[in-house]
């Protein structure tokens, strides 16, 4: 099982899930108390690389300009974007041709509609929580059964309330292609070493 540790903001923990077999790792470019500059990414970027992983790196957006995204990746050496807000499915045609992550909700919103509508090579579709007036990182559970639906029809991300306790569970009822996880691997707020270790494990102790 693929497994994402998301919201990094220290070398200590990009290096641990790193070193733990994380298969990507996300840094947030949105308001959050997890957000990171592009300078700061670039940093841990450079620290995840200086030590020999390869791991992809994710930048997280929210409704942000095209020309930011666009400047970001370059910057920080980004390999895949994730949109996590409203961004409308004829974005893809002013970004880089590269892989998409699109975060959904599966409240029926308009804006989703036309990414479900479509099946594009370098898009994937990443089931979040729906929490009104929220965009992730809540740690509030997704629906599984609507994800589970989904994962039946194409390869998806699975991100909403997993934790080292869950995770298995949940990628045995989902199926999905890939984990993704950000608070659930938290304690106080902040990355847990341990946590970071146990949910990839776990995680991939699934097929």
């Amino acid at each position: 099982m693929r497994v994402k540790i998301c919201g990094i903001t220290s070398p200590e923990h990009a290096l641990v899930a790193a070193a733990s077999g994380a298969d990507y790792l996300g840094f947030i470019f949105a308001p959050s108390k997890r957000r990171v500059t592009p300078e700061q990414a670039k940093a841990l970027v450079g620290t995840v690389r200086d030590a020999g992983y390869l791991t992809p790196i994710i930048g997280l957006f929210v409704n942000e300009t095209t020309a930011q995204m666009v400047q970001t990746v370059h910057d920080v050496g980004i390999d895949i974007i994730q949109l996590h807000g409203n961004e409308p499915f004829e974005l893809l045609d002013a970004l880089p041709i590269m892989p998409i992550w699109r975060a959904l909700h599966l409240q029926g919103a308009a804006h989703e509609s036309a990414w479900l509508q479509h099946t594009n090579n370098h898009v994937t579709m990443l089931v979040d929580a729906y929490v009104p007036d929220s965009y992730g990182g809540t740690g509030v559970r997704a629906d599984w059964e609507a994800a589970a639906k989904l994962a039946a029809q194409r390869d998806i991300v699975l991100a909403g309330g997993l934790n080292p306790s869950n995770v298995r569970e949940a990628i045995k009822t989902v199926k999905p292609w890939c984990v993704d996880v950000s608070s659930g691997v938290e304690r106080a707020g902040y990355k847990d070493n341990g946590l970071i270790t146990a949910f990839i494990d776990l995680a991939k102790q699934e097929r």
